[in-house]
């Protein structure tokens, strides 16, 4: 007897695969559209260049003039994409020329440039080298360096650092010869999120690439009488960039001292030995680095203590692309500029210079920093609580006045700002336990603040999105939605994501994007084991119901992802950290990205290579169920007996799909009891193609899975319903 299997929409992980009888309960790189089941849309590579470092921001815009961009910031280059050509935009923070620079050594790809006096640049940080010099008794030439990007390798001292060019010195060597252009790229962080230092976190003594270094200027001894021991002051060769307000700390070999003011060259206000250090003699010369922002030597720290990632916050400003270093500056790039490719972004003047994340308002056009600074150039004023808004219309005023629309705002539920967008009539902002709107009202004011949310906080920056008036977002102990009230969204998935969810070290790089093709929301994450996003899990608004929410999961891994709402296909951007040929700096070590449409064909382009995209979908267990004869009742409705109580007898099965190009593949899994793999007594598995009407087979289970998959190119399906010819065959 021919019996069709129908299944509701949508991944249920939340019970056995024996109770989910008419359900899915697994599967990979599908979506549910209008309520069945069907292979995602293939992907291809934008641009013949593959980024530097981990992309963790993403914006599209279209300028004055008609031309799309996409803003694309890793965690060590800021990129313009346009015309399928990938820009260098970064902004440069120092400039230096340099004579009688570079050593080399015979043998070794180490080239080591010097500078008079420190430079403040870290393992790690992008330079830009330019009007070489010739070096003497070295092969290297100025094609090895003019305008070429190299991405430092170490910081022996204030004064040096080395680079790994592509080849070894042939020659002799070269002793501080020859001479170069410096172009220091703003640091933005490192390309994963770690956990903190201090006892069993990791990095012994606490580091941060982003300290600022320099060497003391005279001696310390280690006695209470002598110099630096009872007095009041530290003098260094240099204090620039150095915290000046509050208690401050800086690292001298394993000591710790604290300061809390700066007068010329010298600390003031000095205590020897802190934060569990010794006191100790340092020589002059020796290397002082600011070590205000993390953990000191020996001191225990929380596990809950993490390093964020290298991320950015990116919008535009009419023609501008306005881009935030996470806990650094913001940047302009005026795309309307006729040679807008060429040139790079420039700091905002008058801007904060220490802020969490960033955005502006629509329809009132105010520049909105999160988490930033109470006193505007004030770095270590920056409170993780704390908005501060520009002048309307305005992005350099940020003082208050009489007559103008600035103004601040200090949150109250949380202990920090996680991240905020643009909504259709406010701006949600999250803190980390609550979530608040933020709405334009006009003066005196400016602005009015709400609390709409309590224990709904945000997981990591990207975690949300927006659509048609109402926000999604992940939080650390579920998904929500605000649409005019708060909501828990039901999640059938939810304990197969947050049961194996890097939430201690990896909640920064939790991404959401939106998919408004097909309706949804996706989030990628890492699993508990990797330090890089490698999971996504997506919920279907348009299916959706109270009744039967619509999730799925897979193993698509995007870092950013962006609508199609400027470029016609979504974007998306894929982190390789375990290959570090970039096409645009040499020596890098920290991976790199490739950026992709969308919903493009059925298979995966990169590189020009094309590869199968695999998908596949299991059901939970179908038994067979002995009707007993509905004659004779009231009601004409059929009672039954015997739930899985039979074996069943499948002689053959009937194939139904709505589309498909290629062929697919049909797995019948039995098995006779609950605990039993469903794997265990595969039945198939079967190449099934459109001229296939149906497949005999012989078979006998109490139970059995239908599993469909693809696993070569070209090949796509969305499924219909499928019949089963099923006869009871006995209770053994």
């Amino acid at each position: 007897m021919l019996q069709k299997i129908g299944f509701q929409p949508g991944i249920n992980k939340q019970i056995s695969e024996t109770t989910a009888e008419g359900q899915w309960v697994d599967c990979d790189n599908v979506r549910f559209r209008y309520g069945t089941p069907e292979k995602i849309g293939g992907w291809k590579q934008l641009g013949a260049d593959e980024l530097t470092g981990a992309v963790r921001g993403l914006h599209h815009f279209v300028n004055s003039l008609g031309r799309k961009y996409s803003i694309v910031g890793s965690n060590r280059i800021l990129y313009a994409f346009s015309g399928g050509v990938f820009y260098d935009i970064h902004p440069i923070k120092s400039t230096t020329t340099l004579t009688n620079c570079f050593s080399t050594t015979n043998g070794s790809p180490t080239v080591t440039i010097t500078f008079p006096g420190a430079h403040n640049i870290a393992a790690g940080d992008i330079i830009l080298l330019d009007n070489f010099t010739t070096i003497t008794n070295s092969n290297f030439s100025a094609s090895d360096f003019d305008d070429k990007k190299f991405m430092v390798t170490s910081v022996p001292s204030t004064q040096t650092l080395t680079i790994t060019m592509p080849s070894n010195e042939t020659g002799s060597g070269a002793t501080t010869s020859g001479g170069i252009r410096v172009q220091h790229y703003y640091h933005v962080g490192p390309p994963v999120q770690a956990e903190g230092f201090g006892w069993g976190l990791g990095s012994w003594g606490g580091e941060d690439v982003s300290a600022i270094t320099t060497t003391l200027n005279g001696a310390l001894l280690d006695d209470a009488n002598g110099t630096g021991g009872s007095g009041t002051s530290i003098t260094l060769t240099s204090t620039t960039n150095f915290p000046d307000s509050g208690t401050n700390f800086i690292q001298v070999g394993t000591e710790e001292i604290s300061y809390t003011g700066v007068s010329g060259n010298d600390l003031t206000g000095i205590t020897r030995g802190v934060r569990n250090s010794t006191r100790a003699a340092h020589l002059t010369g020796a290397t002082v680095t600011n070590s205000s922002e993390y953990i000191a030597w020996g001191e225990a720290a929380s596990g809950d203590l993490v390093i964020d990632p290298g991320m950015w916050s990116i919008d535009n400003f009419g023609d501008k692309a306005i881009c935030l270093i996470h806990n650094g500056s913001v940047f302009e790039w005026d795309s309307s500029l006729s040679n807008a490719t060429v040139t790079r972004a420039t700091i905002i003047s008058g801007a904060p210079t220490a802020s969490r994340h960033m955005t502006v308002s629509t329809p009132d056009r105010h520049l909105v920093f999160y988490g930033t600074e109470t006193e505007i150039g004030n770095t270590s004023s920056q409170d993780d609580m704390f908005i501060r808004f520009s002048d309307q219309e305005d992005i350099n005023t940020y003082t208050p006045t009489a007559t103008n629309t600035a103004g601040t705002q200090r949150l109250a539920d949380g202990s920090r700002i996680m991240g905020a967008i643009r909504g259709r009539d406010a701006l949600y902002v999250w803190t980390d336990t609550a979530l608040f709107t933020q709405r334009f009202v006009g003066q005196p004011f400016t602005f009015a603040f709400a609390q709409v949310g309590t224990n709904c906080g945000l997981a990591g920056q990207n975690a949300c999105v927006e659509v048609d008036g109402a926000a999604y977002w992940m939080s650390e102990n579920g998904f929500f939605r605000y649409a005019g009230k708060l909501e828990s969204l039901p999640c059938l998935v939810e304990d197969f994501v947050y049961d194996d969810i890097n939430l201690t070290s990896g909640n920064q790089m939790v991404s959401a994007g939106l998919n408004n093709l097909f309706g949804e929301v996706i989030w990628f994450y890492p699993t508990s084991n990797s330090s890089v996003v490698n999971r996504m899990v997506a919920y279907n608004y348009f299916d959706s119901s109270p009744q039967r929410p619509v999730w799925t999961n897979g193993t698509l891994a995007r870092t950013m992802w962006r609508d199609s709402a400027v470029f016609g296909k979504p974007h998306a951007t894929e982190y390789d950290a375990d290959t570090d040929n970039s096409f645009d700096v040499v020596g890098n070590t920290e991976g790199k990205t490739t950026y992709f449409e969308h919903e493009v064909g059925t298979d995966q382009n990169k590189n020009g290579t094309i590869t199968a995209i695999t998908s596949n979908i299991s059901s939970g267990d179908f038994d067979i169920t002995q009707a007993r004869s509905a004659r004779g009742t009231q009601t004409g409705i059929a009672t039954f007996k015997g739930d899985g109580e039979y074996i069943m007898k499948i002689r053959r099965f009937v194939p139904d799909f709505i589309s498909q190009t290629g062929s697919t593949r049909i797995t019948l899994n039995l098995k006779n009891y609950p605990n039993d793999s469903q794997s265990s007594s595969p039945l198939g598995p079967f190449d099934i193609t459109s001229a296939t009407t149906k497949v005999d087979t012989r078979a006998r289970g109490r139970a059995i899975a239908l599993k469909v998959e693809n696993t070569a190119v070209s090949q796509s399906w969305k499924l219909g319903t499928f019949r089963l010819d099923t006869q009871p065959d006995g209770r053994r």
